[in-house]
């Protein structure tokens, strides 16, 4: 039997690399450029894998890529936008891939402890918010301004995947109000930030109990819309998510099947959401295959 051949990786030896470039950075260490380097590289990380339309391989390779930022951060434990870059890959990498409970748990656990020490790094008054009760969390996340912001969403969208990986546990579906809170401020300072973003949280977040029980469908409608109206299109997964949390809820067929038919035909390749677009295409027709059975 022929040998298949060697699946293409993003980094092929992605340890190898770490190994060889830790006594750089270590030098640059004494001489004050080391957090200018690692995060330049944590951005081009990011965007290597934002930009890949191979899911399979940034799944075996995610593991990798993690230890890594494990390894730059252990150098440079206070360089927000290196701890935001951690925070990101881990939070993306446990909501794609990892199905294990008990692994979610543990990798969205770190998400959000990363992106708490962002916070923090970049301004001092975010250090307590862990701790704080939800009233001093809000003001000090209200007193918080522009320059917080991609902060404040990095924190928002681990602390959501935190609480969707303890989902069995009322203390932590209890944050929810935080990080609506932090969404509602990101939005409020620059609603356009990662293309409308924080209304796709929004709307996630409104859509998580149906009318009869506190839901607000008209409410996550508007704000799907919004997040559609920021992205021009370029993030499918908005379409697909407000299919499946809006369209579904009220049992709309015809916006359900207009909304993911649009993802199915639409070009995946845009700079910046290449795999996440490819992501929700994936999702987008499964979701049609069980359109039937759900309406």
């Amino acid at each position: 039997m022929t040998p298949h051949p060697p699946r293409h990786r993003l980094f092929p030896h992605p340890l190898r690399t770490l190994r060889r470039m830790m006594p750089i950075l270590l030098a640059l260490a004494f001489t004050g450029c080391v957090s200018t380097v690692t995060g330049r590289f944590a951005d081009s990380l990011s965007a290597a894998i934002l930009n890949n339309n191979d899911l399979e391989t940034v799944e075996a390779g995610g593991p990798a890529y993690l230890l890594m930022v494990d390894g730059l951060l252990r150098e440079d434990p206070k360089n927000a936008p290196l701890l935001r870059s951690a925070a990101n890959l881990y939070t993306a990498y446990a909501g794609f891939y990892v199905t294990d409970a008990a692994r979610k748990r543990k990798l969205t656990e770190k998400a959000r402890d990363y992106a708490l020490q962002a916070v923090c790094a970049h301004n001092r008054r975010g250090c307590g918010l862990r701790k704080a009760n939800f009233d001093a969390f809000q003001k000090t996340v209200g007193d918080m301004g522009a320059a917080e912001v991609s902060s404040l969403y990095t924190l928002g969208t681990a602390w959501a995947g935190w609480i969707e990986a303890h989902q069995d546990d009322w203390n932590a579906v209890a944050d929810i109000s935080r990080v609506e809170a932090l969404m509602t401020r990101v939005a409020v300072l620059n609603e356009g930030y990662q293309d409308g973003g924080a209304h796709l949280y929004l709307g996630i977040l409104a859509t998580l109990l149906p009318p009869a029980l506190g839901g607000r469908p008209e409410i996550a409608r508007r704000h799907f819309e919004r997040a559609i109206a920021l992205s021009h299109g370029r993030n499918l997964m908005v379409n697909v998510t407000y299919a499946r949390r809006y369209a579904r809820l009220v049992f709309d067929r015809t916006l359900h099947d207009r909304l993911l038919i649009g993802v199915v035909a639409a070009d995946p390749d845009r700079e910046g959401y290449t795999l996440m677009n490819t992501l929700a295409q994936k999702e987008a027709r499964a979701l049609l295959d069980s359109a039937d059975d759900y309406f």
